[in-house]
């Protein structure tokens, strides 16, 4: 598979791909909380755009990274972003033992990106 960007490897754009699915994942958790119970239309809608988007970015991803660990990454990192903006938008605290499982999640991610090389076609 040839990437469409000339000095782009085709690995690159597949986790640019991941990477648009975290954002667009952690923009739907912001609008679904905005949502108030999906009882206000417009944040309703944006909170289906956004998932609908993270899930077209992450089956561009998994033409060439393995299922499994596109789904690790995306879930990981989207799990720390939410938390993120949980803590910093909405004022949300974190205890200990949520912090700790945070710092899990991010290790675990950061291992599983560093030991997972691309599928060939």
């Amino acid at each position: 598979m040839l990437s469409v960007y000339p000095g782009v490897n085709t690995a690159t754009c597949q986790y640019a791909y991941v990477a648009l699915a975290v954002v667009a994942d952690a923009a739907g958790a912001t609008a679904l909380k905005s949502a108030d119970g999906l009882r206000l239309p417009i944040p309703a809608l944006l909170a289906f755009a956004a998932y609908g988007g993270a899930f077209y970015f992450l089956a561009m991803a998994v033409r060439t990274i393995p299922i499994g660990v596109a789904n690790a990454l995306w879930s990981g990192c989207s799990i720390l972003l939410v938390a993120l903006i949980g803590l910093i938008v909405h004022r949300q605290s974190l205890d200990r033992t949520a912090v700790v499982g945070l710092a899990l999640i991010f290790v675990g991610t950061v291992v599983l990106n560093l030991g997972t090389s691309p599928m060939r076609p």
